[in-house]
């Protein structure tokens, strides 16, 4: 345990968080909504700080991440909690748990998960398979180390936290992969348990601070795959970060408490040639289809990657992430 950041002291030793913009007002010896962080005498902790549920080497085209050092490898790093709800949770093992219902954490310093990802030839650490702004204190720590080593920091979220906290990580995080769940609040509150709004926010000051961001979109029968909103959001991801920001259009299938049918492949194709209409690089993941994961240079239209599942060809980049036919900057590999 460690004690947590960004919460205030309320009298009859409450406590509120603000950490992500639910600032649960937390009795004594309860938690949080994400499950994780705990008041103990008037204090707030964070009770999964130190702890993993899990650790592995991934393509990084697995958070998701095409057009940041493709085809390399990055060493994942897992824990326990959520600050989202989501019916449609793919992790909902570990993300909707506390440490006293999880059995399988295990203990670990920040100085031993660094050492492990020095161990292989990979560019650096992600923050993966719950929602890491729950462990902040640890992936913080974490991140200024890996910085130390000259490792990169990549972080998979879904968006929803306080400016405040968010400022404090960007300076340590190179890539985020952030999942935009849908594009209205209706969808948001519903099935997720927050609000859009704080995401978009999010995105922009990302986006603002030159980090490397990708956005990943979960199609979901029914619920979000209303072509009209669709079009609203890719207008929006254009115009408030850049054309060249990068969307991943991935298909959803039944989990957790969600009994919907499968997306619709031909829903996917026709959002997939939608957004580009409005974005340069857009991808379709979770569907084993022939075409949607090449990038393909959006300037003189040659091919530059190939992909099929994790297996990733770089064919025509130079070693800046350049186009080698015409000199268009389009992958972070540097």
């Amino acid at each position: 345990m460690k004690k947590a950041e960004f919460y205030n002291k309320l009298d009859n030793k409450k406590v509120q968080c603000l950490l992500c913009p639910h600032q649960c007002i937390i009795q004594e010896n309860s938690r949080g909504i994400c499950k994780v962080r705990k008041n103990f005498d008037g204090e707030l902790f964070s009770e999964n700080f130190g702890k993993i549920c899990s650790v592995a080497f991934d393509p990084i085209e697995k958070k998701p991440l095409y057009h940041y050092f493709p085809g390399k490898i990055i060493f994942s790093v897992g824990n326990i909690g959520c600050n989202l709800n989501c019916q449609f949770c793919q992790n909902w093992q570990i993300s909707q748990s506390s440490i006293d219902d999880y059995q399988y954490l295990k203990n670990i310093s920040s100085d031993e998960i660094v050492s492990q990802a020095k161990r292989k030839n990979n560019i650096g650490i992600a923050y993966t398979y719950n929602e890491p702004i729950v462990w902040f204190e640890f992936m913080l720590e974490i991140a200024k180390q890996a910085q130390e080593k000259e490792l990169k920091n990549v972080m998979v979220t879904n968006g929803f936290i306080n400016p405040k906290p968010l400022d404090k990580l960007l300076p340590h995080i190179d890539a985020f992969s952030v999942d935009l769940k849908a594009f209205t609040n209706d969808f948001y509150k519903k099935y997720t348990f927050s609000e859009i709004e704080v995401v978009k926010k999010s995105i922009k000051k990302i986006h603002q601070s030159h980090k490397h961001l990708e956005i990943t979109n979960l199609v979901i029968t029914d619920l979000n795959d209303n072509k009209e909103n669709f079009v609203e959001m890719v207008k929006w991801i254009s115009g408030e970060t850049d054309r060249d920001t990068v969307l991943h259009i991935s298909r959803y299938y039944p989990t957790y408490k969600l009994k919907k049918p499968p997306t619709s492949v031909n829903t996917l194709i026709e959002f997939h040639e939608i957004a580009k209409q409005y974005l340069d690089y857009v991808y379709l993941g979770n569907v084993n289809l022939d075409s949607g994961n090449d990038t393909i240079c959006s300037n003189c239209g040659k091919t530059l990657i190939k992909r099929k599942g994790y297996y990733v060809k770089v064919i025509a980049l130079d070693k800046k992430g350049c186009c080698d036919n015409c000199g268009n900057r389009v992958v972070k590999v540097l």
